[in-house]
């Protein structure tokens, strides 16, 4: 396959080292994020991966979609209108992926917590939070894969119906808030744990990223399966229908 990277990051920086090893891909061009985008740009890739920035994301969406090239995305930070790109997509007939995180564990680690979460749901004694650990750097707060675990989190456990990111002296954390926790620490690539609590009883479950490459790695398996996908049934994905299929 041939891939266009949109973004010359850290991680885009180790995607296109994923892709040059695996002896099977190639990259057909690496577009700096200040880069103006045309559709023409996309031409004779197989597949587009974009780590960018909210903004740039955005802004290129329309020309990305207009290439008829699937996309597969980790830029993170747009939630708020992921509706609005979901129609964006079906109205071009395009296909996109995205995840806050596209490592094969991490996505592992989230079922696990749902489940984990539905499993307490009958049990008033048991309480869960979550809390993220990253570098400095990073711009999002909490991580995209935090704010995604609290909405697993909220579909499993009936008790649980609102996220809240920040306490105060004010008030104490309501039984049915779900506290979602946010560190930035040095050079850390990326932790994600839960928390369930009882008086009897503590329940870690926890995510550790050695390096990058885990993530790049899963994004370029993402976009073999979409660029396979696209020719039959062109959508909006996740990593969950990436996974449900790989599962099934």
């Amino acid at each position: 396959m041939r891939f266009t990277l949109v973004g010359n990051g850290r991680m885009g920086t180790q995607v296109a080292q994923v892709i040059g090893q695996s002896g099977r891909h190639e990259i057909a061009a690496v577009i700096d994020i200040d880069t103006p985008i045309t559709p023409e740009l996309f031409r004779g890739s197989d597949a587009i991966i974009d780590f960018t920035v909210r903004d740039a994301f955005l802004l290129n969406l329309p020309a990305i979609l207009s290439s008829g090239v699937p996309v597969v995305v980790g830029t993170t930070g747009w939630d708020d209108v992921r509706e609005t790109v979901r129609s964006q997509v079906s109205d071009a007939g395009a296909s996109l992926l995205w995840s806050s995180n596209f490592s094969l564990g991490v996505n592992i680690f989230l079922r696990t917590v749902r489940e984990a979460a539905r499993l307490i749901s009958p049990f008033p004694q048991f309480d869960i939070a979550f809390a993220e650990q990253h570098h400095t750097g990073k711009a999002d707060f909490p991580s995209g894969t935090a704010l995604r675990a609290a909405d697993m989190i909220l579909e499993a456990n009936r008790r649980k119906t609102t996220v809240v990111r920040e306490l105060s002296d004010e008030r104490k954390l309501a039984p049915e808030e779900l506290h979602v926790a946010a560190i930035r620490l040095g050079t850390v690539f990326g932790k994600h744990s839960a928390f369930i609590d009882s008086e009897l009883d503590e329940i870690v479950i926890s995510h550790t990223a050695k390096s990058r490459a885990g993530f790049a790695s899963g994004s370029v398996e993402a976009a073999e399966w979409l660029a396979g996908r696209h020719r039959t049934t062109p959508g909006f994905y996740t990593m969950d229908d990436f996974l449900n299929e790989k599962l099934s």
